[in-house]
């Protein structure tokens, strides 16, 4: 008898899109300089694994966050690369996003399209949490808004895209709790004011499961358009592929994360250089703070069945290298322990099974003693 049935199963979507911000959001924490070299490595491997969405850098002052230096020439380099092109990489599949905090950078992005090599798709941020909202980007909220709607319309004129990020949804590491309901209503806002989608995102991993699944539950029967929400999973207290399945659970298939669960806040040391990035860490080790990996995500998502367009071997073999770039074990499981196996491992069989079960006078398979009956007839005792 088959006991499997649909009221067993998790109800998640079959088909995903995973989108990789390593290059910008995992580096930006990185204490250390990355090469543009290795950042172009990295961006053109992620693409040829079939990420199809890559936030590739910040156009923020680099005064502030000198690890994005090298924007404009990373840019290019991407935009003009030959190995992508002896890939096959069809460039109208491939979305490539840089971070524009203020419209000082959206101005820098519309120039670089202009150009021919800036980015398809651009991301402001906003904060339900005033305070947290003005430590990162100088403005109140009310002001900040009327920047973003005048910057997606300087988007739009030149083909860009904007994304709307909505930060501190389930709390904040200055002001504490915060509603969900405001986060709710700040995600029409920017829908309201042309936002072509909306990043979630739980910027400081405040967010336990439950509450994951409460919030995208209020925003999918608000807006139901999946193609509009985004999931981005920061990773302090090791909540976060439980976070994703909540996610997937209220009908999400947007989600983003970075290869060893690398980034956070950006960094305010540089090649033991002190820089401002945007002041004092919120936290106390910064070794154990970090996004979603991807790995780990693509991982779980393969085995559970769940399309991603990405190629599972190649990304793990991406995740190894990572650790020689950043010079120290990182937050990946799946590049230790790979997929699940699928195949009998000879290697792990401990021999004399065969011939124990022949002594015993028991048949090959079988599992329980032969006087028992074929199938167990347990019944649940009342009371």
């Amino acid at each position: 008898m088959n006991l499997t049935s649909a009221r067993h199963e998790l109800n998640y979507p079959k088909k995903v899109h995973i989108g990789d911000i390593t290059v910008r959001d995992g580096f930006q924490h990185e204490e250390i300089w990355i090469p543009t070299e290795a950042k172009l490595y990295y961006a053109e491997e992620l693409i040829l694994s079939g990420v199809k969405h890559v936030e590739v850098t910040n156009f923020g002052n680099p005064a502030l966050m000198p690890q994005f230096k090298d924007a404009e020439i990373l840019l290019k380099q991407l935009r003009d690369s030959k190995k992508l092109s002896r890939g096959g990489v069809n460039w109208s599949d491939v979305t490539l996003t840089v971070v524009t905090i203020r419209e000082k950078s959206v101005d820098r992005a519309v120039e670089a399209r202009k150009e021919g090599w800036g980015p398809d798709r651009i991301l402001m941020m906003v904060s339900t949490d005033e305070q947290h909202h003005f430590a990162n980007s100088g403005t109140t909220l009310p002001d900040y808004w009327e920047e973003s709607k005048r910057s997606i319309e300087k988007a739009a004129d030149v083909g860009m895209k904007m994304c709307g990020t909505v930060s501190t949804i389930w709390g904040s590491p200055i002001s504490g709790p915060t509603p969900l309901e405001e986060a709710v209503e700040f995600t029409k806002r920017w829908l309201e004011i042309g936002a072509a989608d909306i990043e979630h995102a739980d910027h400081d991993g405040s967010a336990p499961p439950n509450q994951v699944y409460k919030y995208f539950s209020m925003i999918m029967e608000e807006m139901p358009d999946p193609n509009l929400h985004l999931a981005h999973f920061h990773v302090t207290r090791g909540w976060g592929t439980a976070n994703v399945l909540a996610a997937l659970q209220a009908g999400i298939e947007k989600f983003e994360g970075t290869i060893g669960g690398l980034g956070g806040q950006p960094a305010n040391f540089l090649d033991r250089v002190p820089v401002a990035g945007t002041g004092e860490y919120y936290y106390v080790d910064p070794n154990v703070v970090g996004l979603q990996s991807i790995e780990d995500m693509v991982v779980m998502m393969d085995e559970m069945g769940i399309e991603t367009g990405i190629d599972v071997d190649r990304l793990l073999r991406l995740g190894k290298m990572m650790e020689k770039t950043i010079g120290r074990r990182l937050r990946s499981e799946a590049i230790l322990n790979g997929r699940i196996p699928k195949r009998p491992r000879e290697e792990f069989k401990r021999k004399g099974l065969e011939q124990v079960k022949k002594k015993l006078g028991e048949a090959p398979g079988q599992k329980f003693p032969a006087s028992w009956p074929e199938k167990a007839t347990y019944t649940v005792k009342k009371g």
